[in-house]
């Protein structure tokens, strides 16, 4: 079950999570993704819909051609959770090839 992220957790955010940032409202994580075109962004979105429905945690995100916005929040709590942070690593992992 998602877990609300407690101060400690949100400290380590920058250092777990060097390429993500926190939004303007401090509930979710944000990230934007650049890839050389269209079919190399929707693979992207493609495997990380897979990872996200196996985890029963969907991300709020778009896509314009070769640019993917990702944004993660756990609507049912309210903001940030073990889980946004368990499925950020998740995509960072498929972005890197992993």
């Amino acid at each position: 079950m998602a877990q609300p992220l407690n101060d400690a957790d949100r400290d380590r955010l920058a250092l777990d999570l060097p390429h993500w940032r926190l939004a303007e409202d401090g509930d979710a994580l944000v990230r934007s993704f650049r890839f050389a075109g269209f079919g190399q962004a929707f693979a992207f979105m493609t495997r990380v819909a897979l990872v996200a429905e196996r985890m029963d945690h969907h991300p709020d995100w778009s896509n314009a051609y070769n640019k993917v916005d990702i944004r993660l929040t756990t609507h049912a709590c309210g903001g940030l959770t073990t889980n946004d942070v368990t499925l950020a690593k998740a995509i960072d992992r498929i972005f890197e090839g992993g």
